[in-house]
Parts: C-alpha cells; structure tokens; sequence
C-alpha cells in the first residue's frame, strides 16, 4: 500500500478538496476560518498550502460566517456546502446557534472547531471548559444535541471514518444536516502515513428513495377518494428538484397548491393554481381553501406551527392528512398517512396512477379578490406618514423582476413577504424555521455567492440589523454585491404587536418603551458607510424606489434605510397562533386575551 505522510489537518483538507459533485463542482466551496489557538498552527498551515485548491474566506464573526455557508447551501438545495473553522473557545461556542438553526433547516455545513489537547500534557488550556466530573468533556460538547453527526478526531488516523461519515450525513437526503468535527489541536499538528487512495476524488450522488409499495398504494387510493384535495410544498420539494413534477401533476388533475416558507419559490406566483400561503402567514384565498380540504397533501413539509396555524386552518371535518416525505419522523407527525419517499419520485408515481383523474375547479374569484386586496396594501402611500411594511415590500415589488431574490430570516419581514410578496420560481429565500436574528447579511452574503446571477435584496428590520451586521464588511472586502433595505421601526416591532396582542402592555420591545435615560438615534448610513458599503437614507417610497433601481449596478453591497411604522401588521390574510397567555393577570386586557385563547386552542381538528 503507498502512503503518503502528512500531518491530520493536512490530510484534512486534502481530503475535503477532492470529493466532488455530479457536475464534477466542490462539494465543499470553501472553508469560513477565523483563526486562534487551536486551529491556527494545524488546519491555519493546512488552508494555507490548499488554497489555490480549496479557498479560504476570512469573516468577522464564527456564528455569521456558519450562516453564510448555510445560505450557501440552501441555495444550491443542499447539493454543495461550505466548512467553518473556529478556534477552541468562545469562537467554537459562537457556532452552536448556527448549528441549531442548519439542525432545523436540515441544511449541510461541516463545523470544524478546534478542539483541547487529546494528550492533556498542558491543561488546563487557554478557554478550556473543566468539568469537574468528567474529564472528556470539552466546550463543543455544546454541539452535541445541534448535530446530525458529531465525532471529536483525538488521533490522525481517525479522519479515514470521520470525514467519510460527515460527507454521507451531509448528502443523506432524510438525515442531513450539520456535522461537528471537534479537532484536537495537537492531534491537527500530528503526522500520520495516509493511505494514497485516500484521496482519489470521489462523487457524492444524492439518493432518490422509492415510496413503500403498501404506502404507495393508500396513498393513491386517499387522492382518488378525496372532493377537496389540497397540495401543500414545502422545502423538500425544491431539495429534490420536484418543481416541474409538482406543477405538472397539479395542473393535469387540477389540484391547488400552497406554499410554505421554505417552499415558497417552488412555483411561479403567476401559477394559475398558486394560491400563495397556509397559516398564521397564510394568504386569505390559500386558508380558505385550507378550511375547506379533505385531503391536505403535504410535499416535503414539516408541518410548522406557522404553517398550519397551531393545526387550526385544517378545519374541515372530513379533513385528513397525506405526508410525502423523505424522513418517517416528518411523515408520520400529527396522525398523517405517511408515504416516505423522495418528492420528486412519489409524485411522479402518483401523477401516473391518477391517469385522467380531474379534481373540480378551485374558487378562481378568491385568488383574484386576494391580489385585488394586496395590491391596494402594496401601494405607494398617499400622505406624509410612515409607510407601512407592505408599502416597502411593494415598492421593492415594483423594482425586481424574475432574476431576483428576496431574503429575510426574523421579525417582521419574514411574515409579511410569506403573506404579500410574489416570488419568481426560485425568487424566494427564508430563515424561517429557527427564524435567527442576525443570519439576513451573512445570508444574503451566502446567497449571492450561491446565486452569482441573480440580484440579491435583503430584507432586514433595524432590530435583526443590529443582532449581527459585521459581514457587511466582509462582502465589501469580497467584492458581493447585494442590496440590504433596512426598515427602521426603532425596536422590535413584530413582538411588540405580538406582545400587545396578547393583552400585554407595549414595554421592552421598542426603544421608546424599554428603559433609557438617552432614547437611541442610530445612524444605520453612517454606520454601513463605516464598513466600506454604499448607503443612503430613502424619505420616502419614491425615493426608496430610485435607490433599489441604482443599487442594481453596485459592485459591493447598498444599504438602504428608509423609517417605517412599527404598529401595522401585514393588514391581510393570516390565521391563529398558539401563544401562550397567562390564565391570572392583573390586566383586563390580558384576561380578555385568555378567553379568546381557550376558545382557539380546542379548534385542533387534526390534533391526537
């Protein structure tokens, strides 16, 4: 057997920039590293020596340049993904909310932490964690419950099963997701004699599992059983490829479909049979068709309480649910007749049972008088007050066109484009299912360079802007163009309404409402001009429009800041959700509130 002699980060990084796509692309675009001790001296040498071969990008944060490979691979539908590297401590730790929020996505990144020494010779080290009981544990322990695969490389030889693992996980279709490889730092600086076919270039083919014949079959049968079926997308849908499957099925058997958050894109809102959104930020054509269902047919969706409005909007008594999914935990939730199975392959299948099978035509009025309505809430304003959240979504409406794509991840944006914005296929890009403050300026950093070709606006609110803004400068470093509209409604605005709909006083959200002695007027321009970015503050609609028609040409990011009121919600469609409000309060408004909840909470009709 030939070697070859190489220390583990070395032999790491080799490794990584080997294993290939289909297309004969990196699975692995590149490593996100800042360096300190722990992964400096190892994997910092190994980067150095691969770089014309696997780049290295340096950011301003672990947490945000984690997010920035997870949009990355979101936006390739999880076919390729990005490495992070971190240094032992604080850095290693900051990454574990990035790892929460790929762990619920199900979106691919390799963590690569720096790790403690495996000899112990020096401990305790610079940022160890002791535990006082248990001398294995390290602070990336931490990672442990946000990981889909999780290995700490203690000997160089380990990385011939953990790297290998970490890929199968990462292009697993059910089980994909975050992998944590916490690396001893000693252990990186360690050599070792590798064997040569180690690394031979390999391609990672994604599986397209075949339904359960059995599953297969009720299912069919539920379809042609049902009056009033209902298709709902989700994610999975674009993670198979499944939208051309899906739109022909639905149109030759006359099926309506909705979208949910992470499958919004997957068909054209021009789509005839596109009757926008389910749930709390559903449409109010796609919930009254959602009431009306008896068979709800969910494609590659995990069923978020948003989507189904706390598993309210199903209300039809005959209603039942059929689960295409690719994972038996999502397939089999709430009761579903579950049918495991690749989405692109399970609707192909159907589509061929069904034959000539035709559903009766959908209330085509309803998804007219739904545009009609947001059309008037997407206008420009007419007076000298703020606008709203929909009048800047319209305006920016108004200023993209098929090659764009909007992004957002948390407070008010995520919602209101849900319910109002009208996304191109593959236009469409949210955060929503751990809804992370601070991922939208990595993200959108990560996305366009995903998506090179297309115009990148993100939608952020002045209070996610402040969580985490400093990749900002990155893109301008990098050269990534993007566009960034900034609503200021100084302060949570979202979870102010939400705290003022359920009975509580406006308090600790606002900035007007939390405790200050000197009320804050943050420069948002100043402040991106600062990192190097383009800025300017819109006065208005008109001017807003202007500033999004010349940040198209713009080689680095544009900032655009335009005021906004924090009090209106989208001013349409929507549903019920289940927050919780106190049974005891010494306001009558939170009392009032309570009743309201009791009565929604026993309107579960799909509850078991």
């Amino acid at each position: 057997m030939t070697t070859i002699r190489l220390t583990a980060a070395q032999a790491m990084v080799r490794w990584l920039s080997v294993q290939m796509t289909p297309e004969g692309e990196r699975f692995i675009e590149g490593v996100w590293a800042i360096f300190g001790h722990g992964n400096v001296a190892g994997l910092g040498e190994a980067l150095h020596a691969h770089r014309d071969v696997l780049p290295t990008w340096r950011g301003q944060n672990e947490q945000t340049m984690a997010h920035a490979a997870i949009a990355f691979a979101k936006a390739h539908h999880r076919r390729r993904a990005m490495a992070v590297t971190s240094s032992i401590g604080p850095g290693a730790t900051n990454m574990v909310t990035a790892a929460a929020l790929a762990h619920v996505n199900r979106l691919p990144v390799l963590l690569i932490p720096g790790d403690v020494f495996a000899g112990r010779a020096p401990d305790p080290v610079l940022q160890q964690i002791e535990d006082f009981d248990d001398g294995t544990v390290s602070a990336n322990d931490c990672f442990r419950p946000v990981s889909r695969y999780f290995d700490r490389i203690a000997r160089p030889e380990q990385i011939l099963t953990a790297l290998p693992r970490a890929l199968r996980v990462m292009t697993d279709p059910a089980n994909c997701g975050p992998v944590t490889l916490a690396f001893c730092q000693d252990t990186q600086a360690e050599a070792y004699d590798y064997p040569v076919e180690f690394f031979t270039p390999q391609v990672w083919h994604i599986r397209r599992p075949e339904p359960d014949a059995h599953e297969l079959e009720a299912a069919i049968a539920a379809i042609r059983a049902a009056k009033r079926p209902l298709i709902v997308a989700g994610g999975g849908v674009l993670y198979s490829g499944a939208e051309a499957t899906l739109r022909d099925l639905a149109h030759r058997h006359n099926v309506p479909m909705l979208e949910t958050q992470a499958g919004k894109g997957a068909v054209d809102w021009e789509d005839a049979l596109n009757y926008g959104s389910p749930g709390v930020t559903g449409s109010d054509c796609g919930n009254k068709l959602a009431a009306e269902a008896d068979l709800v047919i969910g494609v590659g969706t995990r069923f978020q309480d948003f989507t189904t409005g706390s598993w309210t909007v199903f209300s039809a008594p005959d209603a039942r649910l059929l689960s295409i999914n690719i994972h038996g935990y999502d397939a089999g939730k709430r009761g579903a007749m579950a049918l495991v199975s690749d989405a692109k392959v399970a609707l192909e299948k159907i589509g061929a049972a069904l034959g000539s099978h035709r559903f009766a035509n959908p209330d085509l009025t309803a998804r007219k008088d739904w545009f009609a309505t947001t059309d008037k809430l997407m206008a420009a304003p007419q007076s000298n007050a703020l606008p709203t959240d929909a009048q800047v979504i319209g305006a920016v409406q108004r200023q993209t066109g098929k090659t764009s794509v909007i992004m957002s991840a948390a407070g008010s944006m995520p919602g209101a484009l849900h319910v109002l914005w009208r996304a191109a296929q593959g236009g469409y890009h949210a955060e929503y299912g751990f809804s992370c403050m601070g991922y939208e300026i990595a993200g959108a950093m990560g996305l366009k360079m995903a998506r090179p070709d297309r115009d990148v606006v993100c939608m952020v609110g002045d209070g996610s802007y402040m969580m985490a803004n400093s990749e900002l400068a990155t893109a301008v470093m990098m050269g990534i163009p993007f566009t960034v509209v900034l609503t200021d409604n100084r302060g949570y605005g979202c979870i102010n309404r939400l705290q003022q709909t359920t009975g509580g006083a406006p308090f600790n959200n606002l900035l007007a409402d939390s405790f200050h002695r000197n009320e804050p007027n943050i420069d948002f321009v100043a402040h991106a001009l600062s990192m190097g970015a383009l800025a300017l503050k819109a006065t208005d609609i008109a001017e807003l429009e202007a500033a999004m028609a010349a940040a198209k040409t713009a080689l680095i990011p544009t900032v655009i800041v335009i005021d906004t009121d924090p009090a209106p919600g989208t001013g349409a469609g929507g549903t019920w959700w289940n927050v919780a409000v106190p049974e005891v309060s010494t306001r009558a408004e939170v009392r009032a509130a309570r009743k309201d909840y009791e009565i929604n909470t026993v309107r579960d009709r799909l509850g078991n």
